[in-house]
C-alpha cells in the first residue's frame, strides 16, 4: 500500500528532472537543459530526495556528485524515459532529423588512434551539415569507463578500436587498417636492406607504445605478441598518442601501429613507414553505442556522418 502511495506521487516530468540532474550534476545546468528555473528544479529536487530517502546530489569541492544511489537510478530512469517515448511520442520517434534545424547535444568518446584528421574532419561536418549541435569530445583513457558511461547515458558514441568489443554494446565497423613500423629517417633499419629488416631486429629495437586503455590489460600490439610467445622491449609508454610521430622522429625509438595514421605524418615530419615482420591480424576500428540510443534518429544521423567520415579519409590516406 505504501509503494502504490509513493508511486502515485511520481509523474513521468520528475523522472527526466532526475535523469537530467544526475547527468548534469549541477541544479543551474539541469534547469538550462530541461527549460525550467533554479527555484523550480531545487523544489524538484527536494520532492525526488523525499522519495528516494536519498540526498541524489552532494557538494563536492566547487560542484556537486551524485551519490551512489543516484547512479543506480540513472539507467533504470532512462530506460524509462525511452520507454514512454515509445509509447506516447510513436510520430515523433518516427520522424526524421532535420540536421540544419536541430539543437541537439552529441556527447562523444574517441580513441586518438585512428587518424589525426578523422575528429578535425568530423567536426567540420557536423558545423557544416547541423550548425545548431553542440558536441562535446571525451578522451578514451585507462581511468574511464566507456561501458558504463553509454550504459548511463553520460556518452552517446564510443569510437576505437578493440580485439573483442564488448557483447552488450551495439557495434557499427567503420574501416581496418594494417598495422605497420614508425621509425626515424635516421634509424640504421631505415636505409638497410629490406631483407635485413628481421623478426629479431624488430624486437630487438627501442620500443614506443601508447598508454593501454585498460590498466591491467595490454595494448592490442602487445596482447598479439604474447600469443605468439614474442615480447619487445619498451622504452617509453606515453598517453599523448598524437604525440608519438614527433617523438619517432627525434630518436631511434619505432612505433608500431595503423598504416592510415602513420601514413598522415610521412610528408610532415623526417620518418619512414616499413612493414612489420610480424604478422598481425587487421587492425579493426568500430563504433560503439548503447541500447538506449539505438533508435533515435538524431543518434542515428550521428552514426552515419561518423561512418563517412571514417571511410572517406579510409580512401584517401596516402599509401606511404
Amino acid at each position: 500500500m505504501a509503494e502504490a502511495t509513493a508511486l502515485a506521487k511520481i509523474e513521468l516530468h520528475l523522472i527526466r528532472v532526475l535523469h537530467t540532474l544526475i547527468s548534469e550534476r549541477s541544479v543551474s545546468r539541469a534547469a538550462l537543459r530541461l527549460g525550467s528555473s533554479q527555484p523550480a528544479v531545487s523544489g524538484q529536487l527536494r520532492r525526488l530526495r523525499a522519495l528516494t530517502g536519498d540526498p541524489l546530489l552532494v557538494r563536492s569541492g566547487q560542484g556537486m556528485a551524485p551519490t551512489p544511489t543516484a547512479l543506480a537510478l540513472q539507467e533504470p530512469a532512462a530506460r524509462l524515459l525511452l520507454e514512454a517515448e515509445r509509447i506516447f511520442s510513436p510520430r515523433q520517434r518516427l520522424q526524421a532529423f532535420a540536421p540544419a534545424t536541430a539543437q541537439q547535444r552529441f556527447r562523444i568518446a574517441a580513441s586518438d588512434y585512428l587518424d589525426p584528421c578523422f575528429l578535425p574532419e568530423l567536426v567540420a561536418r557536423l558545423q557544416r551539415e547541423a550548425p545548431g549541435v553542440q558536441l562535446d569530445l571525451q578522451a578514451l583513457s585507462a581511468s574511464f569507463d566507456y561501458r558504463a558511461a553509454l550504459a548511463r547515458g553520460e556518452v552517446d558514441l564510443v569510437i576505437g578500436n578493440w580485439p573483442e568489443p564488448p557483447e552488450e554494446l551495439h557495434l557499427g565497423r567503420l574501416f581496418s587498417d594494417e598495422l605497420v613500423v614508425l621509425l626515424s629517417q635516421d634509424h640504421p633499419m631505415a636505409r638497410a636492406p629490406a631483407r635485413s629488416w628481421t623478426l629479431e631486429r624488430y624486437l630487438a629495437c627501442q620500443h614506443l607504445a601508447p598508454m593501454p586503455f585498460a590498466a591491467a590489460q595490454p595494448g592490442f600490439v602487445d596482447q598479439h605478441l604474447a600469443s605468439l610467445g614474442l615480447s619487445r622491449a619498451i622504452a617509453v609508454r606515453s598517453a599523448h598518442f598524437g604525440q608519438l610521430p614527433q617523438m619517432v622522429a627525434h630518436s631511434l625509438l619505432v612505433l608500431t601501429t595503423g598504416r592510415q595514421f602513420c601514413s598522415r605524418f610521412v610528408d610532415q615530419l623526417p620518418v619512414k613507414i616499413l612493414r612489420c615482420p610480424v604478422p598481425f591480424p587487421p587492425l579493426n576500428y568500430y563504433q560503439l553505442w548503447h541500447e538506449l540510443g539505438h533508435a533515435a534518429p538524431a543518434h542515428r544521423w550521428l552514426r552515419e556522418q561518423v561512418r563517412d567520415v571514417a571511410r572517406q579519409l579510409a580512401r584517401s590516406a596516402p599509401r606511404a
